[in-house]
């Protein structure tokens, strides 16, 4: 199964980090997403092939987010619509990749570094999004709740974020990760965890300090994920990373 070049995923997140503004919400403002509540409707009750019929309205959708200057949120708010972002630009390209007929967004040119939106002023891409905007919030829940069009990824809700459920809709995310695949029995002690927790340990461990590239130790990231841990894995202390599958997928749950 192909696989990013890590070079090349390197000079994108320092190249974004250094052209992409921080986020600076300062204002009292909220906004609604209801036009992406559709969209996650199609995907849960027929995956990709439904989801086709409302691109359209996904395009609708991110167009109306261009109107919107982040800032002006409130800090949950402006998170919240930094996430939508970002889920229904993965969800567009997914679709994209289904209508060509391939079998992952890595197959498509560019997919995660080209423009898909501009926002107060500034082009960006889901690398942008994900790199510049939202780890800068310093809140490493966001790595449960980010959707990537494969099988590896967390999975979307069925609604929105928003604003005023933010923290519960994190927590939950969390856990539905983890439970969901993202944390495995390994036997005898042992927790599989997903990659994306070797990739952004680091964020948990060191949130104050997102986005950071410092490895974090296997044993501190174990320790970071615990609050969200099921149960039965809850005394595990020996750590391995599963693969990752960039097959394509996107769906709700």
């Amino acid at each position: 199964m192909d696989q990013p070049n890590p070079v090349t995923v390197l000079f994108s997140v320092v190249r974004v980090l250094l052209t992409t503004s921080p986020p600076n919400p300062t204002g009292a403002g909220t906004v609604a997403h209801d036009g992406f509540s559709p969209v996650l409707k199609a995907l849960e009750q027929g995956g990709l092939a439904s989801a086709v019929s409302w691109d359209f309205e996904l395009g609708e959708y991110l167009s109306a987010l261009t109107a919107v200057d982040p800032d002006e949120l409130t800090r949950e708010e402006s998170l919240a619509f930094w996430l939508n972002a970002y889920n229904a630009g993965a969800v567009q390209l997914a679709i994209e990749a289904h209508r060509e007929g391939e079998s992952s967004v890595l197959h498509i040119p560019g997919g995660f570094a080209r423009p898909r939106m501009t926002v107060a002023g500034e082009s960006l891409s889901l690398d942008a999004i994900e790199h510049g905007k939202l780890r800068r919030f310093r809140d490493p829940r966001i790595h449960g709740a980010l959707v990537c069009g494969s099988l590896s990824c967390p999975t979307l809700r069925d609604e929105p974020y928003t604003g005023d459920s933010l923290g519960s809709q994190l927590d939950d995310q969390m856990h539905r990760f983890l439970e969901g695949g993202g944390a495995v029995s390994g036997g005898e002690g042992k927790v599989l965890l997903s990659r994306v927790f070797l990739w952004f340990g680091s964020d948990f461990t060191r949130p104050h300090r997102m986005p950071t590239f410092v490895p974090a130790r296997k044993s501190k990231i174990l320790h970071a994920l615990r609050p969200w841990l099921p149960g039965p894995l809850d005394g595990a202390d020996d750590v391995e990373f599963q693969s990752y599958d960039w097959s394509l997928s996107c769906t709700v749950r």
